[in-house]
């Protein structure tokens, strides 16, 4: 319901790169299939491409296995998004594997993390440099709350980090791919002058509780600030068809090597 309607929620998934990389089972995922319509279907498991994927939430009880949670989010952030698409925009073909100096604003994109459960906040707080935005429910006042990493920070940094993912990971091990990207991203908005110093903060909505004390709305304020990350995070990358077929490509053909073997 907080959601813009062009992105679609899917329970229970798993997301895929084209480098033959899988995620654990995520327990929501937001994607945008305006761009990218390709969820792969084996029985009732769904395989969702990190090129489409927006936000992924892990939901929690009251019991938290913090190595369990780490792994979930590793396994996330193995994913990479390929640049390797092309497709028509407004007049003329961009072949975004190029790279040319003016039409890259991306390099590699990476999904919002979120985690919802069902503890205080103050049981969360070993999560907070793991996650972008933490809900929780309180059991004593059935409150929610939120927690955004970074919420001072200003939109470009929120640029960078979301658009431009691979400068943050120094254990991708795929070779001569972190430097090609870095070569084609181009920082347009560091030079744009006024940075938004802070603006996430700005879009918290406050209201008057019953003791006639200031406190935040957090509901809407998720509204606003969800959806500003969102529209800063340039999503979805095209979908980069020949790289999947590459990967299916190399996949079956070593299923097929395998028979022979047995």
């Amino acid at each position: 319901m907080i959601i813009p309607k062009k992105y679609c929620i899917e329970q229970s998934v798993f997301i895929i790169d084209s480098y033959g990389h899988k995620s654990k089972e995520v327990d929501l995922a937001i994607f945008d299939e305006m761009y990218t319509p390709y969820i792969f279907n084996y029985g009732k498991i769904k395989f969702i491409p990190i090129e489409a994927v927006a936000a992924v939430v892990q939901c929690k009880s009251k019991r938290i296995d913090k190595s369990n949670v780490k792994e979930w989010k590793e396994e996330i952030e193995r994913l990479i998004t390929s640049m390797d698409s092309v497709a028509r925009l407004a007049t003329k073909l961009v072949d975004n594997s190029v790279m040319t100096p003016h039409s890259v604003t991306q390099t590699a994109t990476r999904p919002i993390l979120i985690l919802c459960a069902m503890a205080s906040m103050g049981k969360l707080s070993n999560f907070k440099d793991e996650f972008d935005i933490i809900l929780s429910v309180n059991e004593d006042d059935k409150k929610l709350y939120k927690y955004i990493r970074g919420e001072e920070n200003s939109l470009v940094k929120w640029h960078y980090s979301l658009n431009h993912a691979l400068d943050n990971m120094d254990d991708v091990k795929l070779a001569g791919e972190k430097d090609a990207r870095k070569k084609g991203a181009i920082k347009i908005v560091e030079t744009s002058g006024r940075q938004r110093e802070k603006f996430l903060q700005e879009l918290k909505v406050e209201q008057i509780n019953k003791d006639g004390k200031l406190e935040e709305n957090v509901l809407l304020s998720l509204i606003f600030q969800l959806n500003q990350l969102l529209m800063v995070l340039n999503n979805p990358m095209l979908f980069p068809h020949r790289a999947y077929a590459q990967c299916f490509n190399k996949i079956l053909t070593e299923s097929k090597e395998g028979e022979k073997d047995e």
